[in-house]
C-alpha cells in the first residue's frame, strides 16, 4: 500500500497557483456528498470537526432541515448558490437546548464564497433565534484556496465572521491513516481524491474503485454500509 500512497501523492499534486477569476462550472461531486451527509452526519462531525461532535447528545434524533435551507438560499443575492445541509441536534449540557449546523461542501473556486457564508449564516441566525454553526469542506484541487473569514467595515464599527474549515487536499499526505480508519467519511475522502486523481484516466479510475470497494468488505463493514458507499464510488465514476 505504501506504493500506492506515493503514487497519489506524485499524481495528484496540489495546484499552488492562483485561481483564475472566473468560477469554474458547478462540480459533479457536490450531489452524492448530500445523500452521504444525512446517513452517517454523527461520523460527518467525528471525522472532520471532533469538537463540535463532542459538544452533542447523540442519543437524541437529528432533524434535517433542508427545506428551510432551501428558503433562505433562494432568496440569497450572493455568488453562486451550493448550501448542502441544516441539521438540529441537541447540545450535550444537561439541559434542553438545540444546536444548528449548516455544512456546506464546496469543490470549486469562488469569489465571494465567504461572504456568501456569512449571508447564509446571518439569514439562520435570524430565522432560528440561535447561534448557527457553519462548517465547510472544500473539495477543491488549489491548495492555497482557504478563505475562512469576511469582514464588514464601516466608519465606527468591523464586523468579522469565520468559519471553521477542513481541506480534502491536505488529506493526501495522510492516505495512511485513510486506509486505516473505519469511519465512513476515510472511505468518503479517499473516493473524492481518486476521482480528482483521475479525471483523464478512466481505466485507473476503474482499478480503484474495485479497490476501495474490496476495501470496505475487508474492513467488515455492514452490508447497508457497503451499498451506500457502493453508491458514492459507482455514481463518482460515471460523472466526475
Amino acid at each position: 500500500m505504501a506504493q500506492q500512497k506515493s503514487k497519489v501523492q506524485r499524481k495528484l499534486k496540489p495546484k499552488s497557483k492562483k485561481p483564475k477569476t472566473k468560477a469554474k462550472p458547478k462540480s459533479a461531486y457536490d450531489s452524492p456528498w448530500k445523500d452521504i451527509l444525512e446517513i452517517y452526519f454523527e461520523y460527518f462531525l467525528q471525522f472532520f470537526f471532533p469538537d463540535i461532535h463532542s459538544a452533542i447528545d447523540w442519543n437524541q434524533p437529528i432533524e434535517f432541515l433542508n427545506k428551510e435551507l432551501k428558503q433562505v438560499t433562494r432568496d440569497a443575492e450572493v455568488g453562486r448558490r451550493y448550501a448542502d445541509t441544516l441539521a438540529k441536534v441537541y447540545r450535550l449540557n444537561g439541559q434542553v437546548s438545540y444546536l444548528y449546523i449548516h455544512v456546506e461542501i464546496q469543490s470549486q473556486w469562488e469569489a465571494n464564497f465567504p461572504e456568501r457564508i456569512f449571508y447564509y449564516n446571518t439569514r439562520l441566525c435570524e430565522q432560528y433565534n440561535s447561534i448557527v454553526e457553519s462548517l465547510v469542506v472544500f473539495g477543491d484541487d488549489s491548495i492555497d484556496w482557504r478563505p475562512n473569514q469576511y469582514s464588514i467595515q464601516g466608519i465606527g464599527i468591523t464586523k468579522t465572521f469565520t468559519f471553521p474549515f477542513v481541506k480534502l487536499l491536505d488529506y493526501i499526505q495522510k492516505w495512511s491513516e485513510l486506509e486505516a480508519s473505519r469511519n465512513p467519511f476515510a472511505t468518503v475522502v479517499m473516493v473524492h481524491l481518486r476521482t480528482l486523481e483521475t479525471t483523464k484516466d478512466r481505466p485507473a479510475r476503474k482499478v480503484y474503485k474495485l479497490a476501495l470497494i474490496k476495501r470496505l468488505y475487508e474492513q467488515g463493514f455492514s452490508k447497508q454500509d457497503i451499498i451506500n458507499l457502493y453508491n458514492l464510488i459507482d455514481w463518482v465514476r460515471l460523472v466526475g
